[in-house]
């Protein structure tokens, strides 16, 4: 009788363990893509920061705010040439200036709108004869309003 039941639950193990495994490996890619997410948060914040007081203050050249957004993302791109999956994207807007206005005596105020996208990892991969993807990507938007006339001040 006891030689029956042993052998009655001989598999069940393996089969638990055979449901639980792509579910552990499951969690383990959401926490990694998470983690990797918010470090590159964090470094982001940071860099568009202070790409947007250096470079977007008073851009070079006479593009006026397309030159300074392009040297705002080529700063941003730089610190994240090594980040796999990392694209970045920043706009420019004027504040302030009214339509129709020749000039305005307020301050030169121009936003900033940093943009990084962090595709998740691994985009593509087989499990078990099963094709798995993610083609999504997190988001994560930093806005920056400076001053153009006056360095280092961020409204």
């Amino acid at each position: 009788m006891s030689a029956r039941r042993a052998g009655a639950c001989s598999g069940q193990m393996a089969v638990e363990l055979a449901v639980l495994v792509p579910a552990c490996i499951a969690v383990a890619l959401v926490v990694f893509n998470l983690g990797r997410f918010l470090v590159a948060c964090a470094e982001f914040d940071r860099v568009a920061l202070d790409a947007a007081v250096a470079h977007g203050v008073s851009p070079s050249g006479s593009g006026g705010l397309l030159a300074g957004a392009a040297e705002v993302r080529s700063a941003i791109e730089d610190a994240f040439s090594d980040t796999a999956g990392a694209s970045v994207d920043v706009s420019a807007e004027e504040l302030g200036v009214e339509d129709g206005a020749i000039f305005s005596l307020g301050p030169a105020l121009v936003r900033y709108r940093c943009t990084l996208r962090l595709r998740t990892w691994p985009t593509v991969f087989s499990f078990a004869g099963v094709w798995l993807g993610t083609p999504f990507s997190l988001v994560h938007e930093r806005s920056i309003v400076v001053d153009r006339y006056c360095p280092g001040v961020v409204v």
